[in-house]
Parts: C-alpha cells; structure tokens; sequence
C-alpha cells in the first residue's frame, strides 16, 4: 500500500504528515542539544568538585598523602574526574552524531520535500488551467448555441412577414448561417478542450500525483528510519562508556578496600615520632617543711647532741626500706631536650623506727633538688623556628629521615651525572675515531662542569652522611624510655641504664650535695641500722626471653631467645627490667622481650 493510491486526495493531509514529521525531527535534535548541555554541565561540576577537595601542595611535601585514607581518596576523586570526562565523551558524541548530523539531515529533508510539493502544486495549477479552459470554452460554445438559434428565429419570423423587404430577408438568413457556422466552430473547440482537460485529468491523478506522493512516501520514511537510529545513538552514546565507567566504579571499590588502618597508624608513627625519651615523674614539694618541728630522739639525721655519727663523716650510706628488697638504682630518664628529669629520691622511705613522719623527711630532700616540669610545651614548635640545613630544628627522629631522603637524592643526582660523565666520553671518543661527527673538543666544557659537579654532590653526599650519623647517635641516645610495644621485637635503646656502682656514685654525689644548696648543716639522716642490712637480693619472679637481645651498652645484660632468667626487679614503667642469668651475670633487658611470671 502506497500513499499515491490510497491517499490520491488527500493532498493536504499529507503535506501537514510531512510537516509533523520534520518538526519532531527538530524537537529530537533540540532535545539531545540540551541533553548535551546538561552533560557538559555535570562533567564540569563534577571536575569543578574534584578540583576543590585535590590537595594544594603535590604528594612529595604533603605527609597526608601518605596514609591510605588519603591516598584511597585521591583514588577516588581520580575515578570521579575519570567518570566525569566519560560523561563529556557522551556529550561529544551526542552533539556530532546526532545534533550535527540530525540537523544536517533535517536540512536536506525539509529541501526535498519543499520540491516535490512544489511539484505537486505546479501539477494542480496546470489542471486547474485546463479546467478553466474547459469552462471558456463551454460557455462561448453555449452563448454561440443560443446566439444562432436567436439569429434563425429573427430569419424565419422576416421570412414569413409580408412587409418585410426582400434584402432583410436575405441578411437575416445570412446572419443565421453564420450563427450556425460558429455554433460548429464553438462545439469543435469545446470538444477538444473537453478531451484534453480529461486526458490531463487522468494524467494528474493516476500517474503524476501519485508519484509526488510515493515519493513522499519514500522521504518520510527515509526520515522516520534516520529518526529512528538517531534514537538508537542516544543509547548507543551510553552503552560506549559504559566498559569504563564500571572501571570508575571498580576503581573506587578498590580504593575502598585498600583503606588499612594499621598501616595508617604506623605510618602517622613514623612520619611524627620525635625520639625524645619520655618526661619523668614530677616530685611532691612539702611546703610545711618549714614549721617548727620538736626534736626527738627516734628521728632520723642528726643525732639529739647535735654530733654527726662519725662513721660517715664524707657520705651518706644509700639506705631503702629495711624490709624491702635491695633494687639496683635505675637510671633516670631523659627529658626531650636532652637533660635528664629529676630521679626518684636516691634513699628509700625511712625506716619505721623513726618516729619522724616520713613525708616530711621527703620534702627536706626533695627540696635539694629543684625539679624541671616537662610538659607536652617541650615539644611544641616555634613558629619562628629557623629552618637549618642540617634539620636540626626537627626533633631527632624527623631530623634523621629528612637526612636519609636528602642523602638518597644527592646519591641519585651523583649517579645521574657519573652516567652523564661516562656517556660524554663515550661520545668524545667516537668523534676522535671519526672527527666528520663532531668535534671532540666540543664536549670538553660539559664534560668539565659535570666532573664539577661529581665532586660538588660528593662533598655533600659526604656532609649528609656525617650529619646523618650524629642524628643517629642522638637517636640512640634518646631511646632508652621510648621502646616500642609492639608484637615485633623492638630496638634496645642506646641510653641503657647505667651499672650499680656509677648510678650509685651519681646519687650520692646528688645527695650529698642537696644539703649545701639549701643552706643545711647537716643531713637529714645518714644511715640506718646495721640490723637492717639484708643479703644479695633474691629473685621475685621468673621469666623466659622471647627475643635475642645483645646487651652492648653499660648496665644492660645480653639473653638469647628461650632462655630461661631469674626475674630480680619488675618494670618501673621505663621499658626495662633487671634479671639474672642462670650462669652468672645481673643487667637489665628490655621489658618487651620477656615473658614474666612472678612468684
């Protein structure tokens, strides 16, 4: 079925199809221009939004960039910047495959089309003519039909009046034969405008007609079919970036997973741990010291007629508890500045045979000694630091990895221009073998400046690493209070504490000096009773190494792993712990490698 037979009258109907047609055509085009435009839009607020959480400074000098948090983020922003340049891929290929070509095409229709109707029209118009023809000559052949028959009734009404003359007679008849003869003339023209107008007739509506209108037939399917697959692109345009866009999607459900937070943990340690030993205990100051006190004659120090016991005429006897254990001093921690915090006192409590109140006796000794507070202040920086080459404005720890990363990049520029230097005497060899290559004395002054700078990044290869082997010996002296408490073993630390005879040496060199300081005589007590003095210690627990530690330094003991010690002391919360070897032998070891059992 065709239009040219079935719609042969319908002209009109037609030419508004067509229309219809062209125009939804334009509305698609229109639609996928603005579809492309919301694309364009969602593309650049998404890389818009990417652009304002993107980090300012680049990953080398940003240490955020270096947990997994971060970096799965920037992952993530990465695969939204990827989804948003997939989604202007869209509007690229929407705006050239289907506004441009779909505009084009509309274009070519809407000519086509104004054609054939002009075709048609023209075809109407000469039918029309012809009809009009028709109807002339219809109309003179009737006017000349009536006209002769007038003119034979005036001939045969002359013919029969008696008063009528002769020559009247004979006009009227000549005038009737020529009526006549044009009334044959008129019927011989209507005739043949009759059967032209019919053969045109039939012409224009059997063969011309529908011609124009199978051919469009043919041009609005021709545009239903073009609608119809520009339909299909807008799918198509999708379906493309699909592959990856799951790509995007499986890119941020990796980065999800790729989150660790113990990694991040240990990263935040390593990039923030300053190698200070922790601060100490910050001792109790009696400010009731100065009352008045009655002498009595348990106290302890001074005897009550004012003699001091000549027994210790230049010391003072280190005396504990009398019932307690005998513990080998420990040495006091370091302050984050270095200096070590103010100890434990160097004596016990005083022996319960004293009927001075013990509290009192601690607040006259602590007073010899003016402690430092370290606070969290110690570690704050200034916002005037000054910036040193050798990065000793960090704390120690940070000091010896910027030192490790500047001493890698100056062994990486020397390696770079030692293969430089090597690669320009290659070349100049080549030119002395064959001097049409080059000149060889051409090479000579980068040849000069990269041996300059071979010895200029040696001095400072070589600066580096002594700089790097101080930060590391101010690390290990740092480390004693600051072992890790993690399942892997950790490093001993290089301040271990010291022997009993030089921290005992120490004390009493502290001690013995407080007196003088706050304007004192005399001690406050010199020593206890010799009833009090007890054997070697005897062990308080049992413990097993877990790690092989070698004791290197003073006061420390080297253990292998599994073997079996006698627990002497427990951790006063310093990392270490004293025990004695089964073959002889006391120190401290690390508390973190031992299994502990107490008995």
């Amino acid at each position: 079925m065709d239009w040219g037979t079935e719609l042969w009258d319908q002209f009109e109907v037609l030419e508004r199809h067509t229309q219809w047609g062209l125009d939804l055509l334009d509305r698609y085009v229109k639609f996928v221009k603005e579809r492309t435009e919301v694309e364009q839009a969602y593309a650049k607020q998404l890389r818009n939004l990417v652009k304002k959480y993107l980090p300012k400074k680049p990953a080398k000098d940003d240490p955020e960039s270096k947990f997994s948090q971060q970096q799965s983020f920037l992952q993530i922003l990465q695969e939204v910047n990827d989804f948003a340049g997939q989604r202007e891929l869209v509007a690229e290929n929407l705006s050239v495959r289907v506004c441009l070509e779909l505009a084009k095409y509309s274009q070519e229709m809407k000519q086509e089309r104004k054609i054939h109707f002009q075709e048609g029209r023209r075809a109407q118009q000469q039918l029309e003519n012809g009809f009009k023809q028709l109807e002339n000559s219809k109309r003179k052949f009737e006017r000349d039909c009536r006209e002769a028959e007038r003119a034979a009734q005036t001939a045969e009404r002359l013919d029969q009046d008696i008063n009528a003359t002769k020559a009247d007679v004979e006009k009227a008849k000549q005038q009737a034969h020529l009526k006549s003869h044009m009334v044959e003339e008129s019927k011989n023209e209507y005739a043949a405008q009759l059967q032209r107008f019919n053969r045109d007739q039939a012409h224009f509506y059997f063969s011309q007609m529908p011609q124009i209108f199978d051919k469009l037939q043919d041009m609005d399917e021709r545009r239903a079919t073009r609608l119809g697959a520009g339909y299909g692109l807008l799918s198509e345009a999708e379906l493309e970036v699909v592959p990856i866009i799951a790509k995007c999607l499986e890119g941020m459900k990796v980065a999800s997973g790729a989150v660790d937070a113990k990694n991040d943990s240990q990263v935040l340690i390593e990039l923030h741990k300053s190698g200070f030993a922790r601060p100490g205990d910050v001792e109790f100051e009696d400010f009731s010291q100065p009352m008045n006190r009655a002498p009595s004659d348990n106290s302890l120090g001074t005897p009550s007629d004012g003699r001091t016991d000549s027994r210790t005429p230049n010391r003072i006897r280190i005396k504990r508890w009398p019932f307690g254990k005998k513990n080998k001093p420990r040495p006091p921690p370091l302050s984050p500045l270095g200096g070590p915090l103010p100890s434990a006192l160097p004596n016990g409590p005083p022996s319960p045979r004293s009927g001075r109140d013990p509290l009192a006796i601690l607040s006259e000794i602590s007073k010899s000694v003016k402690p430092r507070l370290a606070s969290f202040r110690s570690f704050r920086g200034s916002r005037g630091t000054v910036v040193t080459e050798d990065f000793s404005h960090l704390p120690p720890e940070q000091q010896r990895k910027r030192l490790q990363q500047q001493l890698e990049e100056r062994n990486r520029e020397l390696q770079k221009e030692v293969d430089q230097r090597e690669a320009l005497k290659k070349m100049k060899d080549v030119y002395e073998k064959t001097p049409q290559m080059g000149d060889p004395a051409s090479l000579e002054p980068q040849i000069t400046e990269t041996l300059s700078n071979i010895e200029r990044l040696k001095l400072e290869v070589q600066k580096y690493e002594a700089w790097l082997a101080e930060a590391e010996n101010r690390v290990l002296s740092n480390r004693g209070d600051s072992l890790n408490r993690h399942a892997r073993p950790p490093d001993p630390p290089a301040s271990a504490p010291p022997d009993d005879s030089n921290s005992s040496q120490d004390n009493k060199d502290s001690f013995e000096g407080a007196p003088s300081e706050e304007g004192q005589d005399t001690p406050i007590y010199t020593e206890f009773d010799e009833d009090f003095e007890e054997d070697p210690a005897s062990p308080i627990g049992h413990c097993v190494a877990i790690y092989h530690f070698e004791g290197s330094s003073e006061g420390t003991i080297s253990m292998a792993e599994g073997e079996d010690l006698s627990l002497m002391e427990e951790d006063k919360g310093d990392g270490w712990t004293r025990v004695r070897r089964k073959q002889g032998g006391e120190g401290y070891v690390p508390t973190s490698y031992l299994h502990v059992t107490l008995t």
